[in-house]
């Protein structure tokens, strides 16, 4: 029998019919996969069954009843949103229990007691923290895991709806979050599971629910549904992912020489990168990849160690000065520090080219809508026009907009952190495309990612980094996965010269 129902359900907005007549049934001790590609109407749903947003017309019961006549049943879903959002900078139980508690003596919160709970969370849960560290100092998988907790505190909750819960970690962080998942299902909940990974869908789910332009085109069990299937229900078609997007022709000169580089999480890291080549980085969460790589760029301070770019010295901590010298770092946190939410499509864009479209007299609009227009063109960026906000876009529009954007500004290296990030596979195929384009037009690349498929068919070469340090440098053409997953774990004792020697002479 349903636990959570919806029927009928449709949702307009001016010009645009979000939902048109969804029918959705969850039962508990059941993983409900809610599928569909970005704009599919999947994030409208969500927000109608958590009572931030409306229907149209239709239905939602829990229960068998009302939630908009009963509104404590909303209290029984809880949704944990793709993209972290937790207080950094306080400590792991007072995001747990947040808002706070304040029965202890004269109203004020018992610390001692809301650190002893936040154990037993921490202890289920697998979330390897003491309930006094500060959120910021954890990491991603444990602040993922944390989200997860925080809304288990509610002892109303059963439904959980997770949203990209994996979208940024490795294999052995996803099995810890897959174990939390399975313990909630044990214990009579149910787990709207929502992931363009169609390996995690098929590992986890029990039941699915495919979306497409906003309406219900199939549902049934997992069991009874292939992966070739479920991405033809998403998309309409038969989507067709090249073996590999890297560059056709031959890397060039070298674009960029990293130098016995240290800093945060990394230590004494020397690579070069170049011109023309996608250099995938790779290692666990919290292995340094993303932290070497913003400290070249600029964000983070380096201890010691230099970088050169084409011959000449480059200035580190200065991330003006990278930007003026043709270095852009496109960050995974997308709605964070990619895009200005609360700005249109065109102003995102038209923002990287105001030294083109600006004079005495200011912005030339109609040259910043031509220069504009010429990015949404050149990217496949679909959106209602220019003038729409672009956190109303799907994800993967808003990443080909900033890529676009940066494009615009002419750089000679682009550091790509998790580009794919939540996106889904038809519009990850056309980043992958984009990223090849832009390699075979002499750009150098680095692409940071947690997909070994994803660097696999991308990357010119792999770099693998464990707990900071260097652990190898290989072609991704000829090296065997095994090998590369082994230099991410430090199972072995070769170094980064070792490894270019072993990697071509791997069948």
């Amino acid at each position: 029998m349903a636990y959570l129902e919806t029927r009928g359900l449709t949702r307009d907005f001016p010009g645009v019919k979000a939902l048109s007549g969804v029918d959705l049934s969850i039962e508990l001790g059941r993983c409900h996969v809610l599928a569909g590609e970005n704009g599919a109407g999947k994030s409208t749903l969500v927000k109608i069954l958590t009572g931030s947003d409306r229907a149209s017309a239709g239905t939602v019961s829990i229960e068998g009843r009302d939630p908009l006549e009963h509104g404590e049943l909303f209290r029984r879903i809880a949704y944990v949103p793709q993209e972290l959002s937790l207080f950094p900078d306080i400590s792991v139980a007072e995001n747990l229990f947040m808002p706070f508690d304040r029965t202890g003596h004269g109203g004020f919160v018992n610390r001692r007691r809301m650190r002893a709970e936040a154990q037993g969370y921490l202890d289920r849960f697998g979330i390897e923290a003491r309930p006094g560290d500060l959120v910021r100092h954890i990491s991603v998988p444990d602040q993922q895991l944390l989200q997860i907790a925080r809304a288990s505190t509610n002892a109303e909750m059963k439904v959980l709806i997770l949203d990209e819960p994996t979208s940024a970690l490795t294999a052995r962080e996803v099995e810890r979050v897959f174990r939390v998942i399975r313990g909630f299902l044990d214990r009579d909940h149910a787990v709207v599971f929502i992931s363009h990974k169609m390996e995690e869908v098929f590992a986890i789910g029990d039941d699915y629910t495919v979306l497409r332009n906003g309406e219900k085109v199939e549902a049934g069990r997992m069991a009874d549904i292939n992966e070739p299937r479920l991405i033809r229900a998403m998309s309409g078609r038969e989507i067709a992912i090249d073996d590999h997007f890297r560059p056709a022709c031959a890397a060039g000169a070298p674009i960029m020489e990293v130098a016995h580089l240290s800093g945060d999480m990394f230590e004494d890291v020397s690579f070069t990168l170049r011109r023309g080549e996608i250099l995938g980085l790779a290692g666990l969460v919290g292995a340094g990849r993303s932290e070497l790589m913003q400290t070249v760029f600029g964000f983070r301070k380096a201890r010691a160690g230099s970088v050169r770019v084409e011959g000449k010295a480059w200035r580190l901590g200065d991330t003006a000065a990278s930007v003026a010298g043709g270095m852009l770092y496109l960050s995974e946190e997308r709605k964070h520090h990619g895009i200005f939410p609360l700005l249109s499509l065109r102003e995102n864009i038209g923002i990287s080219v105001l030294s083109l479209t600006s004079g005495p007299a200011g912005i030339d609009f109609a040259r910043e809508r031509s220069l504009v227009g010429r990015v949404i063109d050149d990217y496949g960026i679909r959106a209602a026009g220019m003038g729409q906000r672009i956190s109303l876009l799907s994800g993967g529009n808003q990443q080909k907009a900033i890529i676009g954007r940066a494009m615009a500004t002419t750089p000679r290296i682009l550091i790509f952190d998790e580009p794919t990030k939540g996106i889904d596979i038809r519009t990850k195929a056309e980043i992958y495309r984009i990223m090849k384009t832009l390699a075979e037009e002499g750009v150098g690349i680095v692409l940071i990612s947690s997909e070994m498929t994803e660097l696999r068919r991308c990357a010119s070469r792999i770099l693998t980094l464990h707990s900071g340090r260097l652990t190898g440098d290989f072609d991704a053409a000829t090296t065997e996965t095994e090998t590369l997953v082994g230099a991410i774990f430090a199972t072995g004792p070769a170094t980064p010269a070792q490894t270019r020697s072993e990697a071509r002479h791997v069948d």
